[in-house]
C-alpha cells in the first residue's frame, strides 16, 4: 500500500505533475448511480479496464449493469461511513465480484474488510490512485476519498460521502444530541481539509440530493445543482465561508427531524447486510386485504393520491409512488411490520419493493392490483385547494391540521391551524379537535398520507392538494 502524508502533499503532487498540461484529457470516467427516492448517489469510477465503487446502494444489480456495460471488472469497493439512511450493498457487491471491501479500520463491524485509515493511498489498476482522507463530522469515523489519475496526475474526483455536499454538509446529529456540537465543529474542520484539494476537483457527495442526511436548512442552503467543484464550494458553501462558531450555531439551529427508520440502518450495516430479496410478492385478493386490515396490518396504496381519495379500500393508506414514497413510509411503518402493496401495475409494485429493500423493509406480505370492481365496498373523501378552504372558512370556523415539520411551521403557518408533524400523527389522533378536519402540508403529498390515516381512523377529513404558498394568495390568515 502506497502512503501519502496528507492532503496538501497530495494536492502539491497534482500541481507538480499537471503543470503545463492543463488541456490533457483525464482517462478516468466517473459514473453517478442515482437513487432519487433517498436523495443519494453511488459512484463507479473506471479507467476502462478495472473499476472502483463508492457507497453502493443495496440493489447492486444497477452497479453490476453499469460495469458490464463498460466491460470493466470491479476490484475495489469503498464506504465513506457506516450509513444511517440506507442499507449498504457494499459487502454483497464485494462478495459477488471478489473486490476488496474498504471500510474505516476504526468502525466496529462483524465482517471481514480491507481496513483503511487516514493517509492510506490505494492503487486501483494501473492508472487510478485513491487517497483516504479522514473527514469526521457526519460520523466520528467518516472518510472521504480523493481519486487521482496517475496517467495525467489529475485529481479527477473527491468522494465526500456525508461531509462536503453541494452548498451544504452532512448533518451531525444522527449519533444523538450529545455528540452533535462536537461533530458539527469536526464537520467544519473536515470541509476545510477537503478545500485544500485543487479548485477544479469535482466534488462527488453521496448525500445532498434530497436526503435527510443533508443539513440543508442552514444559511446558503443546498445549491440544488447536479455537479460542483472544490472551487465552487469554496465560493458558495457556508461551511467554507463562515467561521467555526457561526457555522456550528447556524447548523444546529437548522436541524429538523429525520426518519425513524434511520435508527435501524447503522446496526444493519455494521452487521454486514446481504443482498435484497426482490422476488415478486404473492398476490392478495380483496378478502385477504380485508383480513389483513382487520388484523391491524398495513395495506399501502401506491396509486396517485387523487385516485386514492376517489375510491380506496377502507382502512388502507395512501403513499403515492414517487420520490417521496420510501422515506415517508419508512418513517411511519412500525418496525418489522408486514406490508401489502396495492399498485397500478406489477412494475409499480416491483419498483416500490426495490425502494423498500434499500431501507431494510422486506416483509412484503402480498400485492394487489387497482381496487376497481372488488367485492368489498370502496370508500372516499374529498380533495380541495386552499381557495376552497378559504371560502369555507368565511362561512364558519373550520379545523385545519398542518402536518409539515417543525421548521416549515415556524417559518410560516395558517393562523389558528393545529400543528402535528406527519411522523407524530398516528399517536396524536386522539388529541385532534372533534368533527371534520382539513389537512394540508407543503405540496399535497404528506396531506394525502395524513388524510388516509385519519380516514382509516374514522375521521371526517378533507385533503388539501395544493402548494402552501397559495394559502395567503387565497386570503387565508398566514403568520
Amino acid at each position: 500500500m502506497v502512503r501519502e502524508a496528507d492532503v496538501p502533499a497530495f494536492a502539491a503532487a497534482h500541481r507538480d505533475r499537471t503543470a503545463g498540461e492543463s488541456g490533457a484529457p483525464a482517462m478516468t470516467e466517473v459514473i453517478s448511480i442515482d437513487t432519487p427516492a433517498l436523495g443519494d448517489r453511488s459512484y463507479l469510477a473506471t479507467d476502462g479496464r478495472v473499476a472502483l465503487v463508492v457507497d453502493p446502494q443495496r440493489d447492486i444489480d444497477r452497479v453490476l449493469a453499469a460495469a458490464a456495460a463498460r466491460g470493466v471488472r470491479i476490484t475495489h469497493v469503498f464506504e465513506t461511513h457506516i450509513h444511517n439512511d440506507y442499507v449498504s450493498g457494499g459487502l454483497a457487491l464485494a462478495r459477488v465480484t471478489g473486490a476488496a471491501y474498504h471500510v474505516n479500520a476504526e468502525d466496529e463491524v462483524t465482517f471481514d474488510r480491507a481496513p483503511v485509515t487516514d493517509g492510506d493511498a490505494i492503487a486501483v489498476g494501473d492508472t487510478m490512485l485513491v487517497q483516504v482522507i479522514a473527514t469526521p463530522g457526519h460520523t466520528f469515523t467518516h472518510l472521504s476519498y480523493a481519486l487521482q489519475d496517475t496517467a495525467t496526475g489529475r485529481v479527477t474526483a473527491v468522494f465526500t460521502g456525508g461531509s462536503l455536499l453541494y452548498g451544504s454538509t452532512g448533518r451531525p446529529d444522527l449519533l444523538g444530541p450529545a455528540h452533535q456540537a462536537t461533530l458539527a465543529a469536526a464537520q467544519h474542520a473536515s470541509a476545510r481539509r477537503l478545500a485544500q484539494l485543487p479548485d477544479d476537483t469535482p466534488v462527488c457527495p453521496t448525500h445532498g440530493f434530497g436526503s435527510f442526511c443533508s443539513a440543508s436548512q442552514i444559511t446558503g442552503t443546498q445549491s440544488g445543482g447536479t455537479a460542483s467543484t472544490i472551487g465552487q464550494e469554496r465560493l458558495a458553501n457556508p461551511v467554507l465561508r463562515l467561521d467555526e462558531q457561526q457555522y456550528v450555531a447556524e447548523l444546529l439551529a437548522g436541524l429538523d427531524a429525520y426518519p425513524a427508520y434511520y435508527a435501524h440502518m447503522g446496526p444493519a450495516n455494521a452487521a454486514g447486510p446481504g443482498g435484497p430479496d426482490l422476488a415478486p410478492p404473492a398476490p392478495a385478493d380483496a378478502a385477504k386485504l380485508a383480513a389483513r386490515i382487520d388484523a391491524g396490518e398495513w395495506v399501502v396504496d401506491l396509486r396517485d393520491r387523487r385516485a386514492f381519495a376517489a375510491g380506496h379500500v377502507p382502512g388502507s393508506f395512501s403513499f403515492g409512488y414517487g420520490d417521496s414514497f420510501v422515506s415517508n413510509l419508512g418513517w411511519l411503518l412500525p418496525a418489522d411490520a408486514p406490508v401489502t402493496l396495492i399498485g397500478d401495475s406489477p412494475e409499480q409494485v416491483a419498483d416500490a419493493r426495490r425502494d423498500l429493500a434499500r431501507i431494510g423493509i422486506e416483509r412484503i406480505a402480498g400485492t394487489a392490483g387497482p381496487p376497481s370492481g372488488w367485492a368489498r365496498r370502496l370508500t372516499s373523501y374529498p380533495v380541495c385547494d386552499f381557495a376552497y378552504l378559504a371560502a369555507a372558512w368565511r362561512h364558519e370556523p373550520v379545523a385545519v391540521l398542518d402536518v409539515r415539520r417543525r421548521l416549515e411551521w415556524s417559518a410560516s403557518h395558517i393562523d389558528g391551524a393545529v400543528h402535528v408533524p406527519l411522523h407524530h400523527l398516528p399517536q396524536r389522533i386522539p388529541d385532534l379537535p372533534a368533527g371534520p378536519i382539513w389537512v394540508h402540508c407543503q405540496a399535497g403529498y404528506r396531506a394525502s398520507i395524513a388524510a388516509s390515516i385519519l380516514h382509516a381512523a374514522g375521521r371526517e377529513v378533507t385533503a388539501i392538494d395544493d402548494d402552501y404558498h397559495r394559502a395567503a394568495l387565497a386570503g387565508l390568515p398566514v403568520v
